[in-house]
């Protein structure tokens, strides 16, 4: 009976949003009932762990001022739909990438993008085809036609496009692993007026890094705080320093960044690990990013009522201590993409421990049978107060309000707390 309770709950918490979606829920008290309930059935613990339990149950989330919030879903991006709410970016690459980004027919056509039976969602490149020297190599980037202030991303993947060398190769002899070169694929977000709306990189890599680069670009004034809790690590070398200024405008536009701990955050070893979570929490208060494999996916994640405050320490933290985070990042939209070389893989592709130069490896087809985007889906959660105020938005669409709709469900969600004082 307990594991069905979040699901019952769930049903309960998705009606309100079906009567009202831009209304917050009223402030009637049912996570200091479902405490009291849970008290009534469990041994004597600490108040904070039956909070815990409580909020495990709920979804119910807390902002640093202690008001409850939770993460409610706002769009899904997967199966058969996945591409109907996206444009395809078919310009030059503004990374000085060797890509030919083509449009979606042409995707389509040519196998680029396609979502299979069981409704993964693909995006690759040619593989297929081999070229001259000097000649782009076609791939997709996406972006969303929907913008975001704020929320709660979650993308669920199996692979990402990775890149190369002997030593991976070698280390992964057992996974029959085919190995891409020069690739440097990112899902992030960016606002409309680059760099004054901010860009937020979620996953990024090269070659055969093994640990996935977070980082943040923006205007002057916004800096990284390193007193911030989190478990990546702040890069640094002799000519910037620690990598926390943000500004797009200075050294190279190196941004603000952070590298994950763990070794297979990125890269074959992830892929290895079946793939995972990626998430990030964007408010007023920060923006964290977490990755999780597979086998340890939160269980509230899969349960539809996500709480990054069980979910520990983020990779990443961008705090509002040195950044005011709504004045930085606006209206941003979703992209995926995959280019090559460029600014930051062909750069680096001399001390990458690559064969050849990347201009040669564009050539062979042989080399990006690996340089593709495996996805379940991507969803949104926008920040809904309990405490009846208005929501905060994670959307740039105007939102409209109703008094008081959600009041109709009041009796239900008591009805829930009388469940869970039974049968606990």
């Amino acid at each position: 009976m307990f594991h069905a309770l979040p699901l019952y709950l769930n049903l309960l918490l998705s009606s309100c949003i079906a009567v009202d979606r831009v209304q917050a829920l009223p402030g009637f008290g049912i996570r200091s009932k479902l405490i009291d309930a849970l008290s009534l059935r469990s041994t004597p613990s600490p108040y904070s762990e039956l909070e815990r339990r409580a909020d495990q149950l709920t979804g119910i989330n807390l902002n640093p001022n202690g008001t409850p919030f939770l993460w409610l879903p706002d769009t899904t991006y997967s199966g058969k739909t996945f591409f109907d709410d996206w444009d395809f970016f078919t310009d030059s690459d503004p990374t000085s990438g060797n890509v030919d980004y083509v449009n979606k027919s042409t995707a389509i056509q040519n196998g680029y993008i396609l979502v299979q039976d069981d409704g993964t969602v693909i995006m690759k490149v040619d593989d297929t085809t081999t070229l001259p020297m000097g000649v782009n190599r076609p791939s997709v980037r996406i972006t969303s036609q929907r913008q975001y202030n704020t929320g709660l991303f979650i993308l669920d993947i199996n692979r990402a496009p990775w890149g190369c060398g002997e030593s991976v190769r070698n280390a992964l002899e057992s996974l029959d692993a085919k190995i891409a070169q020069a690739i440097w694929p990112a899902f992030w977000t960016v606002g409309g007026n680059w760099p004054a709306n901010g860009e937020i990189d979620i996953l990024e890599g090269v070659h055969d890094n093994q640990q996935n680069q977070i980082s943040w670009h923006t205007n002057a004034g916004c800096m990284y705080d390193p007193s911030a809790q989190f478990t990546g690590t702040i890069p640094s070398d002799p000519v910037i320093g620690n990598h926390t200024d943000c500004d797009a405008n200075k050294n190279s536009n190196s941004g603000c960044n952070v590298i994950e701990m763990s070794r297979a955050s990125y890269g074959p070893y992830f892929e290895s690990q079946g793939g995972g979570i990626l998430a990030m929490k964007w408010d007023e208060n920060d923006i964290s990013i977490w990755s999780f494999y597979r086998a340890a996916i939160p269980t509230d994640i899969t349960a539809g009522t996500p709480n990054p405050s069980l979910w520990g320490l983020p990779s990443a933290k961008l705090m509002n201590t040195m950044c005011n985070i709504p004045k930085f990042f606006a209206n941003h939209s979703i992209v995926f993409d995959i280019t090559f070389c460029g600014d930051w893989a062909g750069n680096s592709y001399a001390s990458s421990g690559c064969p050849g130069t990347c201009a040669e490896r564009i050539m062979d087809p042989a080399n990006f049978v690996n340089a593709t985007w495996s996805i379940n889906s991507l969803k949104v959660f926008k920040k809904t107060l309990l405490s009846g105020a208005n929501s905060i938005p994670s959307s740039a669409t105007p939102t409209f309000t109703r008094p008081a709709a959600a009041q109709v469900v009041a009796s239900s969600l008591v009805a829930a707390v009388l469940f869970l004082s039974v049968f606990l």
